[in-house]
């Protein structure tokens, strides 16, 4: 099916994409509604304009514009009056957080020999808003606790648990040590999380050169790539229990909501944090005595990394302003028509670290090119079936605020009317990267196939496909070959989609091109208009393509006769998990069995260099089986489900059924029946049953999360009851599945 597909949308000669034929099928569309959505679609793909994303990345990125901030609220009125010229009825929707700020900052070698951090990052001459000082929130990881210590350092590589077991095996503790660890491995909020839970008394991230600095490039202003002195700022709240304002979980945060006390915020660090640069991060690490680390631990400073603690003696203090700030959503609205009471979000979020060229407003300038354009075909008398809502949140760079404090006040609202929710964040150049529900993948196909790459002429789906093919191991290239719909990332968090699906169960997709443009400036000063008009998408053609890819996707969920889920790829997609889980507790089971029988022949012992002794490892409990009954069934349950509802949806669309308008109603609480009102084990916010962020790695998703991670952290007596829960989210999901597809079908 797929070649045929691609043979009518992909020219015969590779080098150009063609306008799809009216009677190749879009899905969700009746075959006499399919001509003037293609007709619309190919007005609407003519209007976004690079230039005017230019010049719009220009303003908006023209100076400091971070939460509180004078330019954060001048944007967002900016924007404002953008969605109202357009012709959208708009308005800002304010919240108040807890958004703590920097008062003092100190990282100092005081043994054997002394040295100061300059916790700066120097202006360059040549780009011209890098001197923006007075304006520019300096380095530093918001949310992290208040201190003031002094300790051994220890080099803790990315600071993630298996890290943490090496130094075990060593048998170094960081009790009473202040830790420094490498960003990367995981979202940077878990290493201060596992530090403490490990005894540190502080702790510091610094960006390797190898990781993003002069190992892969030149590093800027002569190349994409960090400098010595740049920095990466960013969040470290503990946001795998709850994204959003540290004080108000799971309620909106307005002037009345009831609030925590700081010292009662769960969120918030245990111990200080502070980030600093590779430049600084140097004299700290080569002070560092003790045992050279394993090459896997090496990273790219022209010194010998060895793991401490010692003689390095490091004092770290941090102090935070914790007052309140304003949020400025920016919420825009196309009432639909026939049916008004379905909604389709869209969103972007406004607010950045500094200057935010590329994170976010890439992104941004997209999702405003789509809607100046889906205002002048309203204005030109098209009239959506469903009601069109989009938004550029504040508040993301600090936990999502903007988006989490909207969604859990509308959350009831949203429950009843949201049918989907499509994000971007930043956009450069290179291949389509989609993540999202798989109830959306098939139709998102369709719409990646439909837009063109614009550096290589063929669609961004083939684009996409060929880099699996190359790059992709064995499994995935067959995959990209064969498979009818190329698959599409679970989503974990790191972005504004987190609160829509992860804590209301709304079927959501994450979308941004990329892969071409490595660069090493994300969150520090240099991520300006200078850096992105010299080395990312410079001539703003993939920002033209994510809006038409958002655009259309918009504008087919909002015209859909038939709202286009399909069950096949989900239950496919399940399926895949749950072989992989029985994998994973097998793999678990064979590693604690011989790890054991290692420790009972004395091969640590044996093996140890007296010189550099290494502990062995304690026992661990065996892993019981597990009984994957329940969670095998549910999903052949839900696999005969989605065929009958693939065979239903095919006689439906082909014949023009008007029972479509009530099962729309229904396809809206598709994805709701995968979430549990219980939610996930010691973190309830999080609520749905197949996809969540790892409690131990923060934006990485953990799909079917409670049997996973309780495999993962040895938990077994918690096993079969997540597995219990799962399978009876999936039956829930194949029940809604087979109804709709009796519906469809007049009840045969």
């Amino acid at each position: 099916m797929r070649t045929l597909l691609s043979s009518l949308l992909i020219s015969t000669t590779g080098l150009a994409l063609t306008p799809a034929p009216a009677d190749v099928p879009l899905r969700g569309f009746f075959p006499q509604s399919v001509q003037a959505e293609r007709d619309l679609e190919a007005r609407f793909k003519a209007m976004p304009d690079p230039a005017r994303m230019r010049e719009a990345m220009r303003l908006l990125s023209a100076r400091p514009h971070h939460v509180g901030s004078p330019y954060d609220r001048i944007n967002a009125e900016w924007i404002l009056n953008e969605f109202k010229s357009y012709g959208w009825d708009a308005h800002i929707e304010n919240f108040d957080v807890l958004f703590p700020t920097p008062v003092d900052r100190v990282v100092e070698l005081v043994a054997p020999t002394t040295f100061k951090a300059s916790l700066q990052e120097p202006v360059l001459s040549l780009d011209p808003t890098s001197n923006q000082q007075a304006e520019q929130l300096p380095s530093y990881n918001a949310y992290s606790a208040d201190g003031d210590v002094t300790g051994p350092l220890v080099f803790v590589n990315y600071g993630v648990p298996a890290d943490y077991e090496e130094l075990e095996q060593r048998g170094i503790s960081v009790k009473g040590a202040i830790v420094i660890a490498k960003y990367g491995g995981s979202w940077r909020g878990i290493k201060p999380k596992v530090a403490a839970e490990h005894g540190a008394v502080g702790c510091l991230i610094y960006s390797d050169p190898r990781d993003d600095g002069y190992a892969g490039g030149d590093v800027f202003p002569a190349g994409p790539m960090r400098p010595a002195q740049g920095v990466q700022r960013g969040s470290v709240a503990d946001m795998p229990t709850y994204p959003g304002d540290p004080l108000t979980p799971g309620v909106g945060a307005t002037k009345n909501a009831k609030r925590l006390t700081v010292a009662e915020a769960p969120t918030i660090t245990k111990i200080p944090v502070l980030p600093i640069s590779y430049g600084d991060a140097q004299p700290l690490l080569a002070a560092l005595g003790g045992s050279v680390v394993p090459s896997s631990w090496r990273g790219g400073l022209p010194i010998t990394y060895r793991f401490g603690p010692g003689p390095a003696k490091v004092h770290l203090r941090v102090k935070f302003d914790w007052t309140l700030k304003t949020l400025h959503n920016v919420i825009a609205k196309l009432p639909g028509s026939t049916e008004a009471d379905q909604w389709i979000i869209r969103g972007n979020h406004h607010d950045a670290w500094v200057n935010g060229a590329e994170d976010p407003i890439s992104g941004l300038v997209a999702e405003l090119e789509e809607a100046r354009a889906l205002g002048a075909l309203y204005k030109q008398g098209w009239r959506p079936k469903r009601t069109i809502i989009y938004a550029a949140w504040d508040g993301e760079e600090p936990g999502l605020l903007g988006s989490t404090e909207w969604v859990e006040a509308h959350a009831d609202e949203l429950k009843a009317h949201a049918v989907a929710y499509l994000n971007s964040d930043t956009n450069g150049r290179g291949y389509l990267g989609i993540s999202g529900s798989h109830s959306l993948e098939k139709f998102i196909n369709g719409v990646a196939l439909d837009i063109e790459d614009p550096e290589s002429g063929v669609s961004s789906w083939k684009r996409t496909q060929a880099s699996r093919i190359i790059n992709g191991s064995a499994d995935a290239r067959r995959d990209a070959r064969d498979r009818e719909d190329l698959r599409i990332n679970a989503l974990g968090s790191g972005s504004d989609y987190s609160s829509f699906i992860d804590h209301l169960g709304v079927a959501s997709l994450n979308l941004g091109y990329g892969g071409e443009d490595d660069g090493g400036i994300y969150h520090s000063i240099y991520d300006d208009f200078y850096w992105f008009t010299h080395f990312s998408d410079t001539s703003f053609v993939y920002g033209r393509a994510l809006a038409q890819a958002a655009g259309i996707a918009v504008l087919r969920l909002a015209n859909a006769d038939l709202l286009p889920f399909a069950f096949t790829n989900l239950a496919e997609t399940i399926q895949t998990y749950v072989k992989e889980l029985q994998s994973l507790r097998d793999r678990r089971s064979e590693e604690i069995a011989e790890r054991n029988r290692q420790i009972d022949d004395g091969v640590f012992k044996f093996t140890s260099d007296p010189r550099d002794p290494v502990a062995g490892p304690q026992r661990r409990r065996p892993a019981p089986q597990l009984n994957f009954a329940p969670l095998l069934n549910a999903v052949d349950s839900l696999n005969h489900a989605a065929s009958r509802y693939d065979r239903a949806y095919a006689r439906a669309v082909a014949e023009g059924r008007s029972s479509a308008r009530s099962v729309n109603t229904r396809l809206v609480q598709a994805e709701r029946a995968l979430t549990s009102t219980e939610g996930l084990k010691g973190r309830p916010w999080y609520v749905h049953m197949m996809y969540a962020p790892g409690f131990y790695t923060g934006y990485g998703v953990k799909t079917i999360p409670g049997v996973r991670e309780a495999i993962e952290q040895g938990q077994w007596e918690d096993a079969d009851r997540e597995i219990a829960r799962a399978a009876a989210a999936v039956e829930r999901e194949a029940t809604l599945v087979s109804a709709l597809a009796t519906s469809l079908t007049g009840g045969t």
